[in-house]
């Protein structure tokens, strides 16, 4: 085979696999978001989530850019939906599941007869509901080490939830 036919031939192979990653099936780590997530969806009878490389990638990059500043939380203003985690210690306060678990254990702040939050001041539930929010289909997320010692950890949704007098579920 010629070289130019060599290279072309890995640039397509390079290009298929590129495009199969993006639905890949969850890893390992993947999963460790996706099982929190969709049991809380499941509890409102809400349908799974599927894991997103590019809203994965998109959480990885932003993440890294935070690494200095990790406990402001500062979103990325970007068009996905987010849920951002801070923390410290060990792995029952870093791992994906620590994160999900405290965004899910908003639920108690949503009244659903009212579509409203009663969080108290310095709470929200606007996390919960993003997460079980209906028309969200994808989910990406990443996790990286801060200066300081913690952890950072961004989800991104797509489509984002939390639109205003809309009901997640």
């Amino acid at each position: 085979m010629a070289p130019t036919s060599t290279l072309s031939l890995l640039l397509l192979i390079t290009l298929i696999l590129n495009e199969v990653s993006t639905l890949a099936v969850a890893d390992d780590t993947s999963q460790a978001y996706l099982d929190p997530h969709n049991a809380a969806r499941a509890d409102v009878g809400v349908a799974p989530l599927l894991w997103n490389t590019t809203l994965e990638n998109y959480a990885l990059t932003y993440s890294w850019s935070q690494i200095y500043q990790c406990a402001s939380l500062t979103h990325s203003g970007g068009s996905y939906g987010e849920n951002l985690y801070y923390g410290y210690g060990d792995a029952s306060w870093t791992s994906p599941e620590a994160a999900v678990d405290s965004w899910v254990s908003e639920k108690i702040y949503y009244d659903e007869s009212t579509n409203t939050c009663s969080a108290p001041e310095g709470q929200t539930c606007l996390h919960y509901t993003q997460v079980v929010w209906s028309s969200t289909t994808d989910l990406g997320c990443a996790s990286v080490p801060c200066q300081d010692g913690s952890t950072f950890i961004l989800c991104s949704y797509y489509p984002p939830g939390n639109w205003d007098g809309e009901r997640p579920y």
